[in-house]
């Protein structure tokens, strides 16, 4: 049976994956730590197999107030579980970071592709928060003491926060939507709890870029989330002069209608398959 502490109380990600793997047929025991305030410190982390590491501040202000507590909370934080981890005997160290250490994604009309040769530029502190925290874990790595670093696109599945919420709203609410031709990789999340599942099962380490199979453009996804409402969604090219003109000054905008994508070169050196739901069946699990 192998043992694992999930650090961050009720994260969406955490909860996921401590449901995933307690409803799987390997055995595990799962335990979780608040990492807020110090009393995290007292806790032993010895016994333990893995310790998955989702405690942090999510993408959700660029407020320069902020910075400080972002690189607290993402790198030190993770830096200082990790020198515990490594300290009290645990076997495996899994951190979640994101594919935003990559910058943002391209502006409306333009691609970015993101392969091997593809350097981490982040574009905002949250990012570089991300990249150092990675960049403070990598060498505490040893043959007794696994780093798995995981740069997912946009999560998304039922309950989730974000972008996807945002647009799932107004599928079921207007019946046009601009017709971008856009390229996007994205996660499910019961994709990304069976890839965690193979990386415990593996005791793997490495960085590692998991992402569905299909890519989806904005447009197409939105469509989706209209059929299963039973709601006719049309998608038009009529507003997309005024995104790329907006595209130069709202980032926002790139944000949803831009490209960014991991090749698939990337994703599939890894053997083990862990695309357990296509795209479709994706937005029937998320909506249902």
């Amino acid at each position: 049976m192998k043992r694992i502490l999930i650090t961050g109380a009720d994260s969406y990600i955490g909860c996921s994956v401590e449901k995933w793997l307690k409803s799987s047929t390997g055995a595990y025991q799962i335990d979780t730590v608040d990492m807020r305030g110090e009393a995290w410190k007292e806790k032993s982390f010895s016994g333990y197999d893995v310790v998955f590491h989702v405690a942090g501040i999510a993408h959700v202000s660029a407020d320069p107030k902020l910075q400080d507590l972002y690189f607290s909370v993402n790198r030190n934080l993770t830096i200082a579980t990790a020198k515990k981890a490594k300290a009290d005997g645990v076997k495996q160290f899994i951190f979640m970071s994101s594919i935003i250490v990559y910058g943002n994604s391209a502006k409306v009309g333009k691609e970015k592709w993101i392969s091997e040769e593809t350097k981490a530029v982040p574009a905002d502190f949250y990012g570089q928060s991300k990249l150092e925290a990675e960049q403070g874990i990598k060498p505490l790595e040893s043959d007794t003491f696994k780093v798995a670093i995981i740069r997912p696109p946009m999560i998304y599945g039922k309950g989730s926060k974000g972008n996807y919420v945002r647009l799932s709203k107004l599928a079921k609410r207007i019946p046009f939507f601009p017709d971008v031709k856009n390229t996007r990789s994205m996660l499910h999340i019961d994709n990304l709890c069976e890839f965690v599942r193979l990386l415990i099962e593996h005791e793997e380490g490495g960085t590692f870029y998991p992402q569905n199979r299909e890519y989806v453009t904005t447009g197409e996804m939105v469509k989706a989330i209209a059929k299963y409402h039973n709601k006719k969604m049309h998608l038009t090219k009529v507003f997309n002069p005024f995104l790329y003109l907006g595209s130069k000054l709202v980032g926002m905008i790139n944000k949803v209608f831009g490209s960014m994508a991991y090749e698939k070169d990337l994703s599939n050196h890894w053997n083990y398959a862990y695309c357990v739901v296509d795209f479709e069946e994706s937005i029937k699990r998320t909506e249902g």
